[in-house]
């Protein structure tokens, strides 16, 4: 019995449950994702260092039952099969995708409060320029094309876009008269211009 009344065998069986979760090698189909002490976004096939809090991301769970364990991670009973060719490449394919995201919403946001108007800590600009470089590509083409992407980002989040995008919205619902080219109009400008390339 607990000191509330209550059996002691759930909450005993619950930390076993716990203890074991902890101690099996994650899912070779996870990708994890955590924020260290300088506030960089990092993301790895490999866990964090013991103590980092992290989300783990499943791109597709090589044996079927696995239980969620406290910090995110998939983990089962037994040790989990290595990674097949095909899961390893979805593994990669899902951490570049992420890897690209941390990286333009990193130069979107560095490029806007450098470049603004409002009140901007060293420190943040710092952790923004250190998750850019955490994630972003050495290559400098690819490199080019994600800071083309932060721009892309930088104008569909910009009021002209949430203008257009509003604009839209209230002449698909009829709430503002708008002929038929009046509406092919907009909507092609809201694609053209404000579709963010990251979400």
């Amino acid at each position: 019995m607990t000191r509330d009344g209550g059996p002691a065998y759930p909450r005993a069986l619950a930390a076993l449950l716990l203890c074991a979760a902890l101690a099996v090698p994650a899912s070779a189909s996870t990708v994890y994702k955590w924020v260290d002490e300088n506030g960089t976004v990092h993301l790895s096939s490999s866990k964090p260092p013991p103590g980092v809090k992290y989300q783990a991301i499943d791109v597709g769970s090589p044996s079927p039952g696995g239980r969620k364990s406290p910090s995110g991670g998939s983990s089962n009973a037994a040790k989990a099969p290595a990674a097949s060719p095909a899961q390893a490449a979805q593994r990669s394919e899902v951490l570049a995708s992420l890897r690209n995201r941390e990286c333009v919403i990193a130069l979107e946001a560095l490029d806007r409060l450098t470049s603004g108007t409002q009140p901007t800590s060293a420190a943040e600009i710092t952790r923004l320029k250190q998750t850019g470089d955490a994630n972003c590509s050495a290559d400098p083409g690819r490199r080019h094309e994600q800071e083309q992407m932060a721009a892309k980002l930088r104008v569909a989040n910009g009021a002209d876009c949430v203008k257009a995008r509003n604009g839209l919205a209230d002449m698909m619902a009829k709430r503002a008269k708008a002929t038929p080219d009046q509406l092919r109009a907009q909507q092609a400008f809201v694609e053209a211009h404000c579709i963010p390339p990251v979400q």
